[in-house]
């Protein structure tokens, strides 16, 4: 079986993520391409987006929230993700039991004795008017049923896990500030969301998976996803598929007819936003970042790649770019920084960039 090092990974996932050379295709699609950007920070999907899509207008974006064909809402992992309409009504079923588990393991205690369908329900009752509302509000209407439990729980519960919700736009329009409020998916897009998650929708999601992240392994799938119960979708597409293995043994599951560029392909410097999937799309990142700063990854640095690989961070402050390498820069290394740096502070109407030793 053919061995792929750390090298032939980089390059493989620099490609399926947009990140080799920037994509000439819609937005729509590059967001339905990525399986969706993680978007907790509301701003940065239009980074991510910039640095993969050619020609990127982020006004854009904002109309397809606005047109409804995008929507934020909690699936992969619990986090807010930016997703095509079609995905979250393919996917929303299939992540129900585990949103719900990640909920109930930061508020077990809280939410002890209380019946979740019935929460469901109430939750459900109170949105059915059509009024957008905050979690505060939505779970202050329902908190007289449970007069011992925290507004805090409830309202996780609720948008989080048992009603599928979507974040209303302003937010996450371009260079606007807003509040969120919820709407149920359902009543947003005008189709109601399939109850029950099927093999279909399961082998299509490791199918979607693998041509943004592969070749993965099959602890990768679930690290991006969150999910645990995808042995038997994995199966379903297993005769599909072609099997690598990695410098570790490994086995790496990959779509036949994906882009595997060669491991001498050179690579552009990229800026990345704070809690790019390109990064926590892995189990295993030391395709991308070295384990010793993998934490950056998780505590929402946004990063810059030079030769592939995670090698400064970036922050925006005083109207300013400013980049901190993580190792000394060659003198080359440091002009191509500069220079992405400056077009980056040019999207983002701001100063310039500056490029620290």
């Amino acid at each position: 079986m053919t061995v792929l090092d750390t090298r032939s990974l980089n390059r493989a996932t620099l490609a399926r993520q947009l990140l080799l050379d920037r994509a000439d295709g819609t937005v729509l699609g590059a967001v339905g391409h990525l399986c969706g950007l993680q978007a907790q920070e509301p701003q940065e999907p239009f980074v991510g987006l910039w640095s993969r899509v050619r020609a990127f207008d982020p006004a854009e974006l904002s109309e397809l929230l606005v047109e409804r064909r995008v929507v934020r809402t909690h699936l992969m992992r619990r986090t807010v993700h930016l997703v095509t309409a079609e995905d979250v009504l393919a996917w929303r079923a299939r992540h129900d039991a585990m949103l719900r588990q990640r909920v109930l393991g930061t508020y077990r205690r809280e939410l002890d004795g209380v019946d979740l369908a019935e929460l469901a329900a109430a939750g459900h009752a109170v949105l059915a008017d059509g009024e957008p509302r905050s979690m505060p509000e939505l779970a202050r209407a329902v908190a007289g049923r449970w007069p011992d439990v925290p507004v805090r729980a409830l309202g996780e519960m609720l948008v989080a896990a048992l009603v599928p919700v979507v974040q209303l736009p302003p937010r996450g329009v371009w260079r606007e500030k807003a509040g969120v409020r919820y709407l149920p998916v359902a009543q947003w897009l005008g189709r109601p969301v399939p109850a029950r998650p099927d093999d279909v929708a399961g082998a299509e999601l490791v199918r979607s998976y693998l041509a943004a992240y592969g070749p993965a392994t099959v602890a990768d799938l679930r690290a991006w996803s969150g999910l645990a119960g995808l042995p038997a979708a994995v199966a379903a597409v297993r005769d599909e598929l072609v099997t690598f293995r990695d410098s570790r043994g490994r086995e790496l599951l990959d779509l036949p007819d994906a882009p595997r560029p060669d491991a001498d392909t050179p690579a552009p410097v990229r800026f990345l936003p704070a809690f790019d999937n390109a990064l926590l799309g892995y189990q295993d990142r030391t395709r991308i970042i070295d384990d010793e700063h993998r934490n950056l990854s998780v505590a929402g640095a946004r990063v810059v790649l030079v030769e592939g690989r995670v090698t400064a961070t970036w922050t925006l402050a005083d109207g300013t770019v400013t980049v901190t390498p993580l190792r000394r820069l060659t003198r080359a290394e440091r002009a191509q920084v500069a220079a992405e740096g400056r077009a980056v502070a040019e999207f983002l109407s701001v100063r310039g960039c500056s490029v620290g030793r």
